[in-house]
């Protein structure tokens, strides 16, 4: 046996300890260094984390406050629906992340499983709708529209789904009392998103992550009123994610609730005439363009004349907001922003733009008798005005000799117009002005005219009013292409173009002409001309249109009234208003409008009207009517939809007829009547904060039998905007079937009412 000396062996033990020590060191080393790591130099961010971690929070969305009609009746409400709901939390607990469950759930709502899956999933920037954009601990929503039975086999088989409930729970629904639709002014909800969050978290208003936030209309625009404040409860929760204590909680509170102007039965009936006048102008021929009226778009308003408060905003094309409930699909989306969609997002009333023409007269008579020309004198309503080698002329060339200002009016004589308008440009200083007084341009803003009218409605749009500043501003922005594509002897936009880079800046002749009768570059909204005829049947206060009339706090105790408010005065003296207000009642019985006034009570409630007949450049003819009483004003619009009185006519009579209970032989019967005076307190307010509603009949306004439908075809005959003559035509055939029509209608409103 080798003996192994004893210095060896100690020298082999002493290595290994050294290098047992070295290594032991070098541990200590690398920890020490990962400590001071992450407690120094990361200590902050981890803490933070960790906090994050161990403190989540469920939100419980409160309920939003309604939308209610004048009368108390739901616009849009909450209705409760059988909810289902997964909790993520639950579902990574298990072995397969729930895989097996939600393919279960599939089966029993009858969606595909990757539908169900989808939705659970969490949203981040590669992540596609459907998604979910909350917080992973709230009960993220899988279907609000289960049925009792999927409901209860959910609950009564809880074994085979673990994670998954199924409760009741408020979702919004747009309730469209009576049929009436009011899609635009109402508005939609759709989720809130990360920027928005962002930018009002130091606000009196934050957003939780899991609320729904007002896009458009009414819900936009009360958005923080409605939303109320959300439930917040905090666990305490392990790195695992499972609940080990509740934190604290904070009381959700109810959002208020909206009482608006609206009428629903108005409302209804405003939707119902314009649906109706635009699929009768589409059944009319247009001899300008050789085809049948295209009747695209239109919009009406209904206006209380002495506070501004709108009664009924009606846009055709219009939709359901009830699509964006739950959450809009793609295909739905498309059909409501796609380029052949037409558009019914759009609220026209308040942003649709047209040239007014012939209603536009009312500024340029106020221009005129400002500028000085005597309101009752002589001036010629000639076949035509010439200036230099340009012809303007009167519709049809009528020719109805030395006329006053009021009278012109009446029949809607543009060449009277067309000389005011001219002869105050050449005072002026024509092409080259030193110091131009520009009466018919500062009207028009006076009017209220390019500028918002205030209306409590997101988006409004300002139209346009193409006075000097105007013309030099689009001249600059404008004056290259026209340069380059102007042509002295080519086309007709050629030639404008070619006109336009020599002297676009510069007020012409022609541009003050067509501008006195509404044509040209002006544009205006039905909002702005119904709250100018509101002004002019009110005394010339112009109010801002408003549709909010109080916020009621969830228990009724705190209303906030939102009272009118004016933002102008007309520029017309009371005694030249007094000759407005005659000539325009003159339109109604013996001028334009006349022959759709037949048989209006006019000694008991005065009838002011004025037509209008617009030309658009490569489209067909824009109708437009304005009216006014004692209590409102209605203004309806059609887009090609051929002239004022042919088109948009009957229907504006039609409503009247349903406000006042009118009936063709001159009788008023308030009982039958929607609305005969405007609605002035707000509706009954119950101790516990309730509003109790009125019955709504089903249909204010039933569809027309099917017998009827054959004699309506071609009830609306071609008769021209500017018809001449003192009295309206009584062997009109048009005249008599909207008689008959009228008729018809009258009595289904009283068996509905």
């Amino acid at each position: 046996m080798t003996n192994i000396p004893e210095t060896g062996r100690n020298t082999r033990v002493q290595t290994r300890l050294v290098v047992i020590q070295i290594l032991v060191l070098s541990l200590l080393a690398t920890l020490g260094g990962r400590l001071w790591y992450l407690q120094v130099r990361q200590g902050d961010e981890y803490a933070a984390e960790a906090s994050g971690n161990h403190v989540q929070q469920v939100v419980q969305p409160a309920p939003r406050g309604s939308i209610l009609d004048a009368r108390g009746v739901a616009l849009a409400d909450n209705e409760t629906r059988l909810v289902v709901s997964a909790s993520r939390t639950d579902l990574l607990k298990m072995r397969d992340d729930g895989d097996a469950v939600l393919t279960k759930l599939a089966g029993v709502l009858g969606m595909a499983p990757q539908e169900v899956k989808e939705k659970v999933r969490l949203c981040d920037a590669k992540t596609p709708q459907p998604c979910w954009n909350g917080s992973p601990y709230q009960p993220i929503p899988i279907t609000d529209e289960a049925t009792p039975k999927q409901a209860l086999q959910i609950r009564e088989r809880a074994e085979d789904f673990p994670g998954i409930s199924a409760e009741p729970m408020a979702v919004r629904r747009y309730a469209s009392p009576g049929g009436s639709n009011t899609a635009q002014v109402l508005g939609y909800l759709s989720p809130v998103t990360d920027e928005e969050i962002t930018k009002a978290e130091d606000t009196d208003s934050p957003f939780l992550r899991s609320d729904q936030v007002g896009r458009s209309g009414l819900e936009r625009q009360y958005d923080k009123a409605l939303r109320g404040k959300a439930g917040v409860t905090r666990y305490e929760v392990d790195n695992l994610g499972r609940v080990i204590g509740q934190a604290e909680a904070d009381p959700g509170v109810p959002g208020s609730q909206l009482v608006t102007s609206i009428d629903a039965r108005v409302q209804r009936v405003a939707e119902y005439e314009l649906n109706e006048a635009m699929k009768a102008a589409r059944n009319e021929f247009d001899r300008n363009t050789g085809t049948n009226y295209k009747a695209d778009a239109g919009a009406v308003v209904v206006m209380e004349a002495k506070t501004g408060r709108v009664v009924a905003m009606a846009s055709n094309p219009n939709y359901d907001p009830n699509a964006w409930v739950g959450g809009i699909s793609a295909k739905d989306y498309k059909k409501l922003t796609g380029k052949d969609s037409d558009y019914p997002l759009l609220n026209r009333a308040i942003q649709g733009q047209a040239a007014p023409g012939s209603i536009f007269k009312v500024v340029s008579s106020a221009a005129a008798v400002e500028a000085g020309y005597d309101f009752d004198g002589s001036y010629d309503c000639s076949s035509s005005y010439s200036v230099g080698n340009q012809v303007f002329k009167n519709f049809e060339s009528a020719n109805n000799g030395p006329i006053s200002i009021g009278r012109a009016l009446e029949l809607s004589c543009d060449t009277v117009y067309y000389r005011l308008a001219h002869d105050q440009w050449k005072k002026d200083g024509g092409i080259n002005p030193k110091k131009p007084h520009d009466y018919f341009y500062k009207a028009a803003h006076q009017f209220g005219l390019g500028k918002e009218t205030g209306v409590d409605l997101p988006n409004e749009v300002t139209g346009r009013v193409p006075d000097r500043q105007w013309k030099k501003d689009f001249w600059q922005a404008n004056k290259d292409a026209w340069c380059k594509t102007g042509k002295k002897d080519g086309s007709y936009v050629e030639k404008l173009a070619f006109e336009n880079c020599l002297e676009g800046n510069k007020m012409r002749a022609g541009d003050s002409i067509n501008y006195s009768i509404g044509q040209g570059d002006t544009l205006v909204t039905p909002i702005q001309m119904a709250t100018i005829y509101a002004a002019i049947s009110n005394g010339g206060t112009l109010y801002d249109p408003s549709i909010g009339k109080a916020i009621v706090s969830p228990d009724g105790k705190q209303v906030e009234q939102i009272k009118p408010h004016a933002h102008g005065k007309l520029p017309i003296s009371k005694a030249t208003l007094g000759k407005f207000d005659s000539a325009l009642a003159g339109v109604a019985t013996r001028g334009t409008a006349a022959w759709r006034f037949g048989g209006w009570p006019q000694d008991k409630i005065p009838m002011h009207a004025k037509t209008g007949t617009a030309e658009v450049y490569g489209k067909q003819t824009t109708s437009w009517f304005a009216t006014y009483t004692k209590d409102y004003s209605i203004v309806m619009t059609i887009s090609q939809g051929g002239t004022g009185s042919g088109a948009s006519g009957p229907a504006v009579r039609n409503i009247y007829d349903a406000l006042y209970g009118a009936a063709d032989d001159g009788k008023i019967d308030n009982k039958k009547a929607l609305l005969p005076h405007p609605q002035a307190g707000l509706p009954k307010i119950k101790a516990d904060g309730t509003i109790p509603a009125p019955k709504m009949s089903k249909d204010i306004v039933k569809d027309l039998q099917p017998d009827e439908k054959a004699e309506d075809e071609d009830e609306y005959a071609p008769v021209d905007d500017q018809q001449q003559g003192a009295t309206p035509p009584t062997q009109n055939t048009g005249q008599n079937r909207d008689t008959r029509r009228r008729q018809r209608r009258t009595a289904r409103r009283r068996r509905v009412a």
